[in-house]
């Protein structure tokens, strides 16, 4: 079917949601308006749906996520007997919207729903699918992305985003299915009157805050302590829960950044809603510098990552990276834990093969077994599992990735910034009694086992061209790696890919046991490291850059020269 002939199958049968009616007359007659609506399906990749709002099969709308929660029903039906889901959302537009509409086709499909009656958190979907006994679970996000965007992660029944076996299956049942008249739906209220659908109750929700503050150390320590801190959930669905765990600690000094403490959608005061980036955090830093706080906590719109900025000592704040951050929780983890004599037999620490090596020399110092696994946090819940599986949950003590998400329990699957907002504050809270700031917390940190200083840069690719040109350029590395970079000699080489080691120092070839994977990674000496891989859903090659040395000026100065080298072959 041609894109003309799909718009005219819209205007004729999408009469569901009047946003898309008027859309639709909007863009009559407009060739290039309607290609982009129609060339192409949205497509349901793994870990579930994400795209622009509006009108078509390349956007996000009702019809397209009725279509991909039917490929999940069956999915469902066909691996479970008498399955429910769990469903959550954030305050997205038409996060409610499509949540409810998910609810409907399961419910028509015999699927018991379970959905919270407010926009509630990720991991309090995770902690859901888990505490209800539910096969599946969804959560209607699209985490940090600009506000024009929503979608859906979809939750197996470990509380972990879905398998690549279950996206697989969900995805080949997904392009089986007509958008009119391949999809089953029922009246939401009706199916609430039949007890088809019922909201999680306060108990959940209470379960899941037990479980957060028994994942504290020195939850004692933060009522006398005299923290200051300022908070913005921007405008997400952290400003209730995080805001209970904070009171129920005893950190009652918090500020709220009124901008950006209701749910909006429109995200106004906050365009690109990342607490990775400092744009975000400006309207908190505004207030910083009225309040003078000890800690500026920000949460995105789905409350998993959380970031955080810190006086500087020269009037500022300084933002700390999801690597410091993670790196400053498991040493004050790992540190006060054998101090109170809590520290579990054989304890283990998660991190994806991106995140910092820092973790390497902590977990060394505390005797922690480190498992590296694949970037996405499911592949930490994974670990967890297997852990849970042999009877030794208790083992694992803490999980991150770089990119700002944090667990410390295994309550749930997957990062929790309720969790670690708890944490971060009960760790400033401890220090402060200390009389050390989180800025001397990271300096001392950085003494004990050097300065690991790194960066992300990402090259983009567009179009066909593009696309070209990025399998040029892993292709050049992978058979015709460099034997240094930036000035550093390569001493060994890993290609996910193929799932081989190389020491490039003795030629021994060792293979790896993660999953296949286009990641590339280079050892450098002196504890160096540069690691490449293509994103999943964009145009573009991602390089994590580390550079080690004693100082950060030093540190600095080899990060531009690997920097400089990785700009040559990315042209």
């Amino acid at each position: 079917m041609t894109e003309t002939e799909l718009y005219s199958l819209w205007c004729e049968n999408a009469k569901d949601d009047a946003d898309l009616q008027r859309e639709l007359a909007e863009i009559k007659g407009d060739t290039e308006a309607i290609s982009d609506r129609f060339y192409r399906d949205l497509e349901f990749g793994t870990g579930g749906l994400r795209g622009v709002i509006g009108a078509g099969t390349n956007r996000m709308n009702i019809y397209t996520v009725r279509r991909a929660t039917q490929g999940f029903a069956d999915y469902l039906n066909q691996e479970y007997s008498n399955p429910s889901v769990a469903i959550s959302y954030d305050s997205r537009i038409k996060s409610d919207v499509f949540s409810k509409a998910a609810a409907e086709v399961f419910a028509a499909n015999g699927i018991k729903v379970y959905i919270y009656s407010e926009l509630m958190p990720t991991p309090c979907l995770s902690f859901a699918v888990r505490a209800l006994k539910c096969q599946g679970g969804i959560m209607v996000t699209a985490s940090h992305n600009p506000a024009k965007y929503n979608g859906y992660k979809a939750y197996g029944e470990d509380g972990c985003q879905i398998t690549l076996r279950g996206a697989e299956i969900i995805i080949e049942k997904i392009n089986s299915l007509d958008m009119f008249t391949g999809v089953k739906t029922a009246s939401f209220d009706e199916e609430v009157s039949k007890g088809n659908i019922s909201f999680i109750g306060e108990d959940v929700i209470e379960d899941f805050y037990k479980h957060v503050l028994n994942e504290g150390i020195n939850t004692d320590l933060c009522a006398s302590s005299g923290l200051k801190v300022v908070y913005t959930p921007l405008n997400g669905t952290g400003n209730k829960p995080v805001r209970e765990i904070l009171k129920r600690i005893g950190i009652t000094d918090v500020t709220v950044v009124k901008e950006q403490e209701n749910p909006d959608g429109n995200f106004t005061t906050c365009p690109y809603p990342n607490p990775e980036i400092r744009e975000a955090l400006e309207v908190g830093l505004k207030y910083c510098a009225e309040v003078q706080p000890d800690l500026l906590l920000a949460t995105d719109p789905d409350c998993d990552r959380v970031g955080i900025a810190v006086p500087d000592g020269k009037g500022g704040f300084a933002l700390f990276s999801g690597n410091e951050v993670g790196a400053m929780l498991l040493e004050y983890i790992c540190d006060q834990s054998v101090k109170k004599g809590i520290m579990p037999k054989n304890p283990v620490t998660v991190k994806t093969i991106v995140t910092t090596d820092i973790v390497n020399l902590i977990a060394e110092a505390y005797g922690v077994e480190v498992i590296n696994v694949l970037t996405g946090f499911k592949f930490i819940g994974e670990q967890i599992g297997l852990l849970e599986a042999k009877g030794e949950e208790n083992r694992y003590i803490f999980g991150f990735e770089e990119s700002y998400g944090y667990l410390s329990g295994g309550y749930v699957r997957d990062k929790d910034a309720v969790n670690a907002s708890m944490l971060i504050c009960e760790m400033a809270a401890y220090y402060r009694t200390q009389g050390i700031t989180l800025l001397q917390a990271r300096e001392n940190m950085y003494k004990k086992y050097g300065v690991f200083y790194q960066t992300l840069y990402s090259f983009t690719f567009e179009g066909a061209s593009g696309m070209k040109r990025m399998e040029e350029i892993m292709t050049g590395l992978r058979t015709n790696h460099p034997a240094q970079i930036g000035g550093l000699k390569v001493e060994r080489f890993e290609d996910y890919k193929a799932g081989i080691s190389k020491n490039i120092l003795t030629g021994e070839t060792t293979e790896l046991t993660l999953p296949k994977s286009n990641v590339l990674a280079f050892y450098l000496e002196n504890g160096c490291k540069a690691i490449v891989r293509p994103s999943g859903t964009e145009p573009k090659i991602k390089t994590y850059l580390t550079a080690k040395a004693p100082t950060h000026e030093e540190a600095e100065v080899i990060e531009k020269n690997l920097y400089a080298d990785f700009t040559q072959s990315m042209k």
